[in-house]
């Protein structure tokens, strides 16, 4: 099974309890970011509370018939449904090795059950004479406009030969397409050799200000521990990672020929984690495993320092997190106090089971306190980015770029928002409003740039065309130097 080489050293990596910043333990953040000269310095190291623990009474899912392991879980929040993508494996899902498994609940305690009610489905397996011809595994699941990405680990057969990340997109999360021709877009480094030769991933991606993000494991990376433990991270503007590839060293964010350069800079000496991006606190968070549960570290956007202490999700475990995020990859907001609290819940396995591999999954989770979401005009823009509400007007405002945009239907604002609440936060009420998506707004497509919609004369940029059957508009094909020449707006694409 695709996890099992780097879920045996992982209680090695961090039996003590503790975790280092970087895996080579020196610590510390990276040098060259500054403040801007009249700008006063964010606090680092930020001890926040935490209230309310709580944990389900049992396992909320697991697949039927034969399948006799679940891990890896991810798990996504979208409106009032929750939707879970784990790894398991099925007898009559051919060729034998891991699947990827699907079901769906209303709450975090379950239970969750397949598409129609029934057991989970199996959504995706190997494909025979593929990188990932074996296994598929570890899935890491966001929504982007219109388009399902699952981000997940392949393996051909054996696991000497060492495992790689590959991309999967779908219309409705459940029926799949391989990406990049079905190869891996993110590979092993091969920077060192170690005994554990498990490779890279255990994917995590995110979405956010138009770059998809990728944490990952890489045993074979210059960064990772003696045992191969580590977590490093690229970027791309495309969500295969066929241009614009960035990965995170030691000096923040530099450009790569490609997403097997030398990996020298690990964020957390752990397996399988989960990331996220939490508004709220104006911050990347890495969930992992540590001695007494899953350890959330947090990092400033540009991974440069450490702005919060970590916090624990106490409890028992056996294979890594899964965070509940939003469909970008986001936090949810708190469904309490939206100023002051942040929820963090995820759902592990807890023990090993018949077939010596992690099983019953359950939640676990709490809220952090004092998150000051709502202290000052640059939080509210950054903790309410992307969020949609009823507005004055009878219509959707979706805060984006620190305004609103008035979107007339709610299932257009729905497909642009990361999260939809069905109550108005007064605290965006000062936000000035920048435009009004009307029903059948003009929008285009150019073929270097992307999709977009023009309203007042300018041109805002949104993530795919998914939209606009939503609105009733026509897409017009342009030419890219059509797009160049409109005033341009800010991005509607997260």
């Amino acid at each position: 099974m695709v996890a099992l080489f780097a879920a045996g050293a992982v209680l090695v990596a961090c039996s003590d309890g503790t975790v280092q910043s970087q895996a080579d333990g020196k610590g510390g953040g990276i040098g060259g970011a500054q403040q801007a000269p009249k700008e006063k310095p964010r606090p680092m190291d930020v001890e926040l509370a935490t209230s309310d623990p709580r944990a389900s009474g049992g396992v909320v899912a697991a697949g039927d018939r034969d399948a006799v392991y679940n891990y890896s879980p991810t798990v996504m929040r979208d409106g009032g449904e929750l939707k879970l993508w784990w790894c398991s494996q099925y007898g009559s899902a051919q060729p034998p090795g891991d699947d990827v498994l699907y079901a769906r609940s209303s709450s975090l305690d379950g239970p969750f059950t397949g598409p129609s009610g029934g057991g989970p489905a199996a959504v995706f397996s190997g494909a025979p004479g593929g990188f990932d011809g074996m296994h598929t595994c570890d899935p890491s699941v966001i929504k982007v406009g219109s388009t399902y990405y699952m981000y997940y680990t392949g393996a051909a057969g054996d696991h000497a030969l060492g495992n790689s990340i590959g991309l999967a997109t779908s219309p409705d999360g459940l029926t799949w397409t391989r990406a990049a021709g079905g190869k891996p877009i993110i590979g092993p480094s091969h920077d060192v050799h170690r005994d554990n030769v498990y490779g890279a991933g255990q994917p995590s991606a995110v979405y956010l200000d138009g770059w998809f993000y990728v944490l990952f494991t890489d045993t074979t990376a210059k960064g990772a521990g003696w045992n191969g433990a580590g977590q490093f991270l690229l970027r791309a503007k495309d969500a295969a990672f066929t241009r614009n590839v960035e990965t995170m060293g030691e000096q923040g964010f530099l450009a790569k020929p490609t997403t097997t350069s030398p990996r020298t800079r690990s964020l957390v000496d752990a397996f399988s984690s989960d990331l996220m991006w939490v508004g709220s606190l104006d911050a990347f968070v890495i969930a992992h495993e540590t001695e007494k549960g899953t350890t959330l570290t947090f990092w400033t956007r540009d991974f440069s320092a450490q702005p919060y202490r970590q916090a624990l999700i106490p409890g028992v475990w056996k294979e890594g997190p899964g965070l509940v995020r939003r469909p970008d990859g986001h936090a949810p907001l708190s469904s309490g106090d939206v100023c002051d609290r942040v929820p963090f819940d995820v759902v592990r396995a807890t023990v090993i089971g018949g077939a010596g591999a992690p099983t019953d999954l359950k939640h676990f989770g709490l809220d952090v306190r004092g998150s000051g979401a709502c202290e000052n005009e640059a939080r509210i823009r950054t903790s309410f980015e992307g969020v949609a509400m009823p507005s004055p007007q009878r219509t959707i405002d979706l805060v984006a770029d620190g305004a609103l945009v008035r979107v007339d239907r709610r299932s257009v604002a729905a497909a642009l928002a990361g999260e939809v609440l069905n109550q108005r936060l007064k605290v965006v009420d000062h936000l000035p409003t920048a435009a009004r998506l009307s029903a059948g707004a003009r929008m285009v497509h150019a073929p270097g740039r992307g999709f977009g919609v023009v309203l007042d004369g300018k041109l805002f940029a949104l993530p795919d065309g998914g939209a606009a059957a939503l609105n009733d508009s026509a897409v017009e094909k342009i030419a890219d130097q059509t797009w160049d020449g409109f005033p341009v707006g800010f991005s509607l694409a997260g």
